[in-house]
């Protein structure tokens, strides 16, 4: 039997077999969390003209007074030029008539009237460009808003907007099959009879995927069965990623991979050098329009989460078309000592927090591959490399926050 992979080989294989989804030009408004499938060039130039960043007057070279004739509010620009010595009320975000250099704050202008004329004063000098937003001061027509593979974020639909963009080139959103299996599984949890737990791996890893914004089926919990998993692999046929929780191992009872022969998934690879987490399957099957990559997880739910953390997630964001779709470390210090790691990778669930005027991480609590409470308390996971050495508090250790996940 081949010795399991490391993480960064699995992580790489798996990656380079993540399916080549067609684009779709979908209204921006819906594009939000996907990835670009083509640059995006600025259509117009923002800000159109030279705008007032303030409200006040804008006024004509010189030191003053102006004469008050007109108003240039925003959507409704001073239809004239100023001449020397005349000045207009003006709004935020309105257009700088011809003739002004510099907008007078409202609050530091002095008005009277003289002779039915209204005279505006300025009780300090107001220096030349002052609160003026210059034309194409944020992007000119042409410019690249938003390269390819960038993940559309409320900040960028707003500039794609801005840019003229009410259409955008997206990757099509991924489908992704989520499916339970296993006898010991009760589809109620809140009816389970002694010799059942409630199915949770489906809805918990359904709920990582969903901030991605794929599409996911969830199905089963399937019985350990030759025909029941037949069937249920049947009416999947057609999603870009399968992940499986459950049933990927060696027991009698494991009848993942053997199904999925059947039924036509070639193995790619299967066990990985972590904790938890070593039972893992990598497969892949024809299917029309491409192939369909099949990710078999552990069922411990720990091991299922670790894994889809590490792996699934980058897969579905690498698909979506995502450059950058693997989880990024960051270090900070051990709140308390760790004990030394043997011959697997570990991953340990921990808490992180600002302790004594910097960043410091604890166990979360029982690291058993079955301890959910552990999971649910844990914000992050620590990292510790096989055969590392215990590690004393105040040491730095390398983890991955799991919001960035």
């Amino acid at each position: 039997m081949t010795p399991p992979l490391g993480l960064e080989e699995a992580q790489a294989r798996l990656l380079a077999l993540a399916p080549a989804l067609p684009f779709e030009t979908v209204p921006a408004e819906i594009a939000l969390s996907r990835f670009l499938a083509a640059d995006i060039h600025a259509a117009r130039t923002q800000p159109p003209a030279d705008l007032s960043a303030m409200d006040g007057y804008a006024l004509s070279p010189g030191d003053g007074p102006w004469a008050l004739v007109g108003e240039s509010r925003a959507g409704t620009p001073f239809p004239g030029t100023l001449a020397p010595g005349q000045c207009v009320r003006i709004s935020t975000g309105a257009i700088v008539p011809q003739g002004a250099d510099r907008v007078l704050l409202q609050e530091d202008a002095v008005r009277a009237a003289d002779k039915g004329v209204e005279i505006v004063t300025a009780s300090d000098p107001v220096p030349l460009g002052r609160h003026i937003r210059r034309r194409g001061f944020d992007f000119e027509e042409g410019d690249l808003l938003l390269a390819k593979g960038t993940r559309i974020t409320p900040g960028r639909l707003a500039l794609a907007l801005a840019g003229g963009h009410g259409q955008l080139p997206v990757t099509r959103r991924v489908r992704v099959a989520v499916m339970d299996s296993g006898d010991e599984l009760a589809s109620d949890p809140a009816n389970c009879l002694p010799h059942q737990i409630p199915a949770s791996n489906a809805a918990m890893i359904a709920a990582m995927l969903a901030p991605l914004g794929c599409q996911v089926t969830r199905i089963g919990p399937v019985p350990d069965d030759h025909a029941a998993l037949a069937a249920a692999l049947a009416d999947v046929a057609d999603a870009d990623i399968l992940i499986t929780s459950g049933g990927a191992s060696v027991g009698d009872h494991d009848l993942i991979k053997p199904a999925l022969a059947e039924w036509g998934a070639e193995t790619a690879f299967w066990r990985i050098a972590i904790k938890p987490g070593k039972p893992l399957l990598v497969a892949t099957r024809p299917k029309m329009g491409g192939a369909q990559v099949i990710l078999g997880l552990p069922g411990n739910p720990v091991s299922s989460f670790v894994t889809a953390f590490l792996f699934a997630l980058p897969l579905v964001r690498k698909t979506m078309g995502d450059p950058d779709p693997l989880p990024r470390a960051v270090t900070m210090l051990a709140g308390e000592a760790l004990p030394a790691i043997g011959p697997r990778r570990e991953f340990l669930r921990a808490v992180s927090a600002k302790e004594n005027g910097g960043s410091e991480v604890r166990l979360a609590g029982s690291q058993d591959s079955s301890a959910l409470s552990a999971l649910a308390a844990a914000d992050c996971l620590i990292d510790r490399p096989a055969h590392a050495d215990a590690v004393s508090a105040g040491e730095p250790v390398r983890l991955f926050m799991l919001r960035n996940g």
